[in-house]
């Protein structure tokens, strides 16, 4: 089952409680990539990544929001060139190994083929490229709780996650957890979430995150082990077809066992 763009821009957008989400994460995003650092970089987002792409917009030398058919695609960001595109959620209109970072936000959780998926991820990224995924925490209220995105599709703990992101070829380089408030839209939680997260992160064992979020990377290197041949070529070879002078009655004339050559 997949989300319906209408439902994640009311959330994300209009919602007083998906505003507060929208900022947590995407603070917690920016901790992990300073925009100052993406200049000349490609970024791009899949599933419903844009509010978190925003910051990148600027110093990036593009930014991609990748939405899939099923979930539907909206225009943004609001007011500029648009940047969103639709798309089938293992063929992406992106050349191989084009991306420097790539979010997943509302993709993994609720997709039909996650395998297919992720290795369409690794192929966009380019080697030493970055992936930052986000998904519910399946021990959290949100995953609980159909009234928000995160009630949808699969929950996954973080230890699932990792084991998941391994079998893709990716290489875990941190792992964390946001959104302590719970799934609630009274005053009190949503003035003092920030409050909670930084608690959270310090006492993560006793607050349970409603997100769980890990960052991969792509890491490429020459196959090695008993089974790789390593093939040195005989320098007469690589001088194949080149006239090479022997002097008369030369051993290496005699083994020509009569092939005449160039004088």
């Amino acid at each position: 089952m997949h989300h319906d763009i209408e439902d994640l821009r009311r959330f994300y957008y209009q919602r007083s409680l998906g505003r507060v989400v929208q900022r947590i994460l995407r603070d917690r995003l920016i901790l992990r990539w300073q925009p100052a650092r993406s200049k000349g970089m490609n970024v791009a987002g899949y599933g419903f990544a844009a509010p978190m792409l925003r910051p990148y917009l600027a110093p990036a030398r593009r930014v991609t929001a990748l939405m899939p058919g099923p979930q539907g695609v909206m225009g943004w960001p609001a007011g500029m060139p648009n940047h969103s595109v639709l798309c089938d959620e293992t063929a992406w209109p992106l050349e191989t190994g084009s991306l420097d970072r790539l979010v997943m936000l509302h993709g993994l959780e609720t997709s039909d083929h996650p395998a297919a998926l992720l290795a369409e991820a690794w192929r966009v990224l380019g080697p030493g490229g970055r992936m930052i995924v986000m998904v519910p925490n399946r021990a959290g209220l949100w995953a609980a709780s159909d009234r928000t995105p995160f009630g949808l599709g699969r929950s996954y703990t973080a230890g699932q996650l990792e084991t998941q992101m391994r079998k893709a070829g990716f290489v875990s380089e941190w792992s964390g957890s946001a959104v302590y408030i719970p799934p609630s839209d009274r005053r009190f939680w949503l003035r003092s979430a920030q409050m909670w997260e930084r608690a959270g992160a310090r006492i993560s064992r006793v607050l349970i995150a409603g997100v769980v979020m890990v960052e991969l990377s792509k890491q490429t290197r020459a196959p090695i082990g008993p089974g790789v041949k390593v093939h040195v070529p005989n320098p007469l070879d690589i001088l194949d077809g080149v006239g090479i002078r022997q002097p008369h009655g030369s051993p290496a004339t005699r083994r020509d066992s009569g092939v005449t050559r160039c004088r």
